[in-house]
């Protein structure tokens, strides 16, 4: 993105409001990113110094997230995705990993930060198989009937639905598993569902981070292996190595010791029945 079109603390992006930090922002700021504000700095910092440790989160979910990306595209026929609250662009996006191995991949962002749809409009522009729409992804229904949506994506073959790192930032009275079942009532058998989620072992971690988040955004929910599971619903299969945490997911190089964090972010992939 040219600098003239990045953000400022006072625009040039109208609709938002930066004296409250972003999840998006805050996302690409513990992962190195430049897109972010001083308040999103301000609370990215609470977890790398009041929870030194914990920036590890976000850069295994990206790990994950690359490689279940790479994993549908290369051992299934799955050559369309969703990524349903996919947050500023950073390295290896789904658009970049999917069309390194099939180039006719589509690719549908969806997120609801305004400076993610000018930032991700900047660099899609001339990629007419990928594109980004503001949403939100609570209301799906909405997402399914954009235009830019209709267009790419044919739900009469399979697709793959990203919810990376999305679903633990909607409530449990928001229903996240009726997010989850809207997909699922609509995509083709075969079609695959990539979560990551913060994982609660019920221990004082995870319960520290989860009063930082929802204190600050009034969301932010870790939860069991149990609970991870019970997003997906009936009509899905669990595939290998089922829930697992997001940096021992299908990765030949994951450490055999992860540190307590790096237990706290849990990735699954399941393919519909």
């Amino acid at each position: 993105m040219a600098d003239a079109d990045k953000p400022t603390e006072s625009g040039p992006f109208p609709g938002f409001d930066t004296t409250k930090p972003s999840i998006a922002r805050t996302y690409d700021y513990l992962l190195g990113g430049k897109d972010n504000f001083a308040v999103d700095r301000a609370f990215g910092d609470r977890f790398i110094n009041e929870l030194p440790g914990s920036r590890v989160i976000a850069y295994d979910n990206r790990g994950a997230l690359t490689r279940a990306v790479r994993e549908i595209v290369t051992k299934t026929p799955v050559r369309q995705f969703i990524d349903l609250g996919s947050g500023l662009p950073t390295a290896d996006n789904v658009h970049q990993v999917a069309q390194r191995y099939a180039p006719d991949a589509k690719v549908v962002y969806v997120d609801n930060d305004p400076i993610v749809l000018a930032h991700g409009r900047a660099l899609l522009a001339e990629n007419d198989n990928t594109t980004v729409i503001q949403a939100d992804l609570r209301e799906p229904k909405a997402i399914l009937e954009h235009p830019d949506t209709v267009r790419l994506i044919d739900f009469g073959q399979p697709v793959g639905v990203i919810f990376s790192a999305t679903l633990h930032h909607v409530n449990d009275d928001e229903d996240p598993a009726g997010i989850v079942a809207f997909w699922k009532d609509r995509i083709a058998s075969g079609s695959h569902v990539f979560i990551s989620h913060f994982r609660s072992e019920n221990d004082p971690r995870s319960q520290e981070l989860e009063r930082v988040l929802q204190g600050s955004l009034g969301r932010g929910r870790w939860r069991t292996d149990a609970q991870i599971r019970a997003l997906f619903g009936e009509g899905f299969t669990v595939l290998e190595p089922g829930i697992v945490p997001a940096v021992s997911w299908r990765n030949e190089e994951a450490p055999d010791d992860l540190t307590d964090y790096q237990r706290l972010i849990a990735a699954v992939l399941a393919v519909k029945n």
